[in-house]
């Protein structure tokens, strides 16, 4: 079974390409390489309540802090931890793992 990304799952045509890329902008979940992999994903496409900057609903959605709470209770944060169950990766690992490749990228 093939592991769905947040811009296949929600179908916002907002990836590389999609549908909606024009006239709203790539969403940065799409590109970012940093979290490439994480539960089974594309760049952030698995990991997109990291990911500061996306949009959700048509709004953007700001850094991690401002946007957790709706996070939380988005299906497709959800559908992800089910799926992940004992495999997901906590916030806070994901938050260290990017801070950990800006700081090495930055020496």
């Amino acid at each position: 079974m093939s592991k769905l990304n947040c811009w296949e799952f929600k179908k916002c045509g907002r990836e590389p390409g999609g549908a909606k890329s024009h006239e709203l902008g790539v969403c940065p979940a799409t590109t970012n390489a940093d979290l490439d992999g994480v539960h089974g994903g594309k760049h952030g496409g698995r990991a997109c309540w990291i990911v500061a900057g996306s949009m959700c609903g048509g709004k953007l959605q700001g850094t991690f802090a401002q946007k957790y709470h709706n996070c939380k209770i988005c299906d497709f944060y959800q559908s992800v931890r089910d799926e992940e169950g004992s495999k997901f990766e906590l916030s806070i690992v994901l938050l260290n793992k990017i801070k950990s490749f800006e700081s090495s990228s930055k020496s």
